[in-house]
C-alpha cells in the first residue's frame, strides 16, 4: 500500500494556521473597531485636561510698600532714596507700616541738600529721615484724625492736626491717604519730615 499523503502533521499544521489566521483577522478587526473610539476618549482628555488648565485662576500676587510707592507716579525720589538707605527690604518686610511719602516737589524743596543725601557718608542721616516718615502699624486716615501725636521709626513725635478735613502730620498736608499695601498703608505728602537735629553729647 503507498504511503498516506499528507499525514496527521500536515493536517494539525493546518488547522495551527487556520486558527491563528482567524485569531490575527479578529486582532485586526477589533483593533479597526476600537482604535477610533480609543483615540476620541484620548483627545477629549488631552483637551479637557487643558481647558481646566487654562480655567484655572491666576490670582494677583499682594503688593508691598515699596511696589505701591513706585506705582504713583510722583514718588519716584522717595523710592530712589530708599534704595540708598537700603531701607527696601525693611519696607518689603512683614510690618505692618504706615508711610508717609513726600512727593518728588517735596524732595526739591531741599535743594543741594537732597544730592548730599545722596552721599554715602550721609548714609545714616538718610536713614534717619526716611525712618521718620514711617510708623509702626497700620494707622488710617481715620486713626490719625483722632491722635495728637504719632511716634516714627526714627523717635520724633509727629504732631497731628485736622482743620477743615485736612489732615497734616508734623507739618506735612496728607494728599493722598489709606493706599492699601500687603504689608501697611501708604500715604502722600507735600513737605519732608526733616527730624530736629540733637545735639551731641558734651563728654
Amino acid at each position: 500500500m503507498p504511503p498516506e499523503v499528507g499525514g496527521r502533521g500536515n493536517v494539525a499544521e493546518a488547522y495551527s494556521d487556520t486558527g491563528l489566521e482567524m485569531q490575527s483577522m479578529f486582532v485586526s478587526s477589533m483593533v479597526r473597531r476600537w482604535l477610533p473610539v480609543a483615540t476620541i476618549v484620548v483627545l477629549a482628555a488631552a483637551i479637557g485636561l487643558g481647558w481646566a488648565q487654562e480655567k484655572k485662576p491666576v490670582l494677583p500676587q499682594p503688593k508691598d510698600i515699596v511696589d505701591v510707592a513706585k506705582e504713583i507716579g510722583n514718588l519716584k525720589t522717595f523710592c530712589r532714596l530708599v534704595e540708598s538707605a537700603g531701607l527696601v527690604e525693611t519696607l518689603k518686610g512683614k510690618g505692618p507700616y504706615t508711610v508717609f511719602a513726600p512727593t518728588d516737589e517735596a524732595f526739591r524743596k531741599l535743594g543741594k541738600e537732597l544730592d548730599e543725601l545722596y552721599k554715602p557718608e550721609n548714609k545714616a542721616k538718610l536713614q534717619r529721615i526716611l525712618k521718620n516718615h514711617v510708623l509702626e502699624g497700620r494707622m488710617s486716615l481715620a486713626g490719625l484724625e483722632t491722635a495728637k501725636t504719632v511716634k516714627s521709626l526714627s523717635g520724633e513725635d509727629l504732631k497731628v492736626t485736622v482743620t477743615d478735613g485736612v489732615v497734616m502730620v508734623g507739618g506735612a498736608t496728607v494728599s493722598k491717604a489709606d493706599v492699601a499695601a500687603s504689608n501697611g498703608l501708604m500715604n502722600v505728602i507735600d513737605t519732608v519730615l526733616v527730624p530736629v537735629e540733637k545735639p551731641a553729647k558734651q563728654p
